[in-house]
């Protein structure tokens, strides 16, 4: 079987989302499914997400190096170079079977196997970076990258083109105008209801959903209020007893995981959020009104660098995290106050994610693809 492209990374949704909307791009572009194979990690997220696509694929034993200096954490850091050093020998194998004419990376520690296989292989390399700030593992591989194609323009990442983020087909293709009361409908939320949707993330936030927790409580009796909350599995035990009363109003509905945002994209008033290169590019692309909270510890600060690519152009609106418990009721009062507030923030958003709409990605990867083997 003739492969086209490896795509690697993984570990977390935030990367391999981004992984499965390439391999949408590829095969929107002419590209066969069947052409596509994809390497992560066995421990990761995409253990789950991406057999469902249909997508071919291996997972490598290998885990990310550690900033922290406890005593799990120097563990983990012990088998790193093996565990990555054994993948990279199972990645040569593969490739040498499958001969990808091009391999793709998406970023984190689960790229590295096949990037440093490809090197070893001489197949063509192309580096995605979806944040404002890249990481250390885009920081690394783009050194042997034939191209790399950035979300953000003004990268100084070598060979950078700017392409957009890869965005899921589902998303790219959101009309909130037109979707929205068939996405309210299949989410139980009324068509008049200021409708609230909240996501922390694959892993969930501690810090929003204390916030929206209290949020809830506090505005339990309005029954014009829907609010879906996305807590993250590691938190949905906290939420096995209802937070509000039996007899409350307001319409709070509570997952674990959402796998249909592109409903709640559709669907929702205001969007709030964290500041991850996928929810950036999600927001973006679907023109959805978002209030973007940065994860204060997240490496080199990369998500206020990300929210504030969108807050700056009055895109979404920026809220620090040391800010949340005294601003972020007064701003969800007052946007709900002036609908002409989130329309204009839509309109921004929208012309913003035009360039995430195109699918360059694709493009870029058929170009390097095409030039090693002619």
């Amino acid at each position: 079987m003739t492969t086209f492209a490896v795509i690697a990374g993984g570990g977390t949704s935030g990367h391999v989302l981004p992984a499965i909307a390439i391999a949408e791009a590829l095969t929107d572009s002419g590209i066969h499914l069947s052409q596509v194979y994809y390497t992560g990690a066995r421990r990761g997220v995409e253990t789950e997400l991406v057999p469902t696509t249909g997508i071919r694929h291996s997972f490598f034993d290998v885990v990310g190096l550690q900033r922290s200096f406890s005593i799990a954490s120097l563990k983990s850091n012990l088998v790193f170079a093996p565990k990555l050093l054994k993948a990279r020998r199972e990645a040569i194998k593969l490739f040498a079977a499958e001969r990808p004419q091009v391999v793709v990376s998406v970023g984190g520690y689960a790229s590295l196997p096949a990037v440093l296989a490809a090197r070893k292989l001489d197949i063509p390399i192309v580096v995605v970076s979806y944040d404002r700030i890249p990481g250390r593992s885009s920081k690394l591989t783009s050194r042997f990258a034939q191209a790399t194609a950035v979300a953000f323009p003004s990268s100084d990442l070598p060979r950078a083109i700017t392409t957009g983020a890869p965005v899921r087909r589902v998303v790219r293709n959101v009309d909130r105008r037109l979707h929205r009361e068939d996405a309210r409908r299949r989410l139980g939320i009324s068509h008049d209801s200021f409708f609230i949707g909240v996501i922390g993330g694959s892993l969930g936030s501690l810090m929003l959903n204390t916030a929206i927790s209290e949020f809830v409580k506090q505005f339990q009796d309005d029954a014009d209020l829907a609010i879906r909350h996305v807590v993250g599995p590691r938190f949905m035990k906290s939420y096995s007893s209802p937070i509000v009363d039996a007899d409350a109003a307001i319409t709070y509905q509570v997952v674990a995981y959402e796998d249909n945002m592109a409903d709640i994209y559709a669907g929702v008033d205001v969007l709030i959020g964290r500041g991850g290169a996928g929810t950036i590019a999600d927001v973006a692309t679907t023109g959805v009104p978002a209030i973007l909270i940065p994860w204060k510890d997240a490496a080199d600060d990369h998500q206020s660098a990300n929210v504030r690519y969108l807050s700056d152009d009055g895109a979404a609106i920026l809220v620090n995290e040391e800010d949340v418990a005294s601003t972020l009721v007064k701003i969800i009062v007052n946007l709900r106050a002036h609908p002409e507030e989130l329309e204009k923030i839509s309109h921004q958003a929208y012309e913003v994610g035009a360039v995430n709409r195109q699918g360059k990605i694709a493009e870029v990867i058929k170009d390097v693809a095409n030039r090693h083997v002619a």
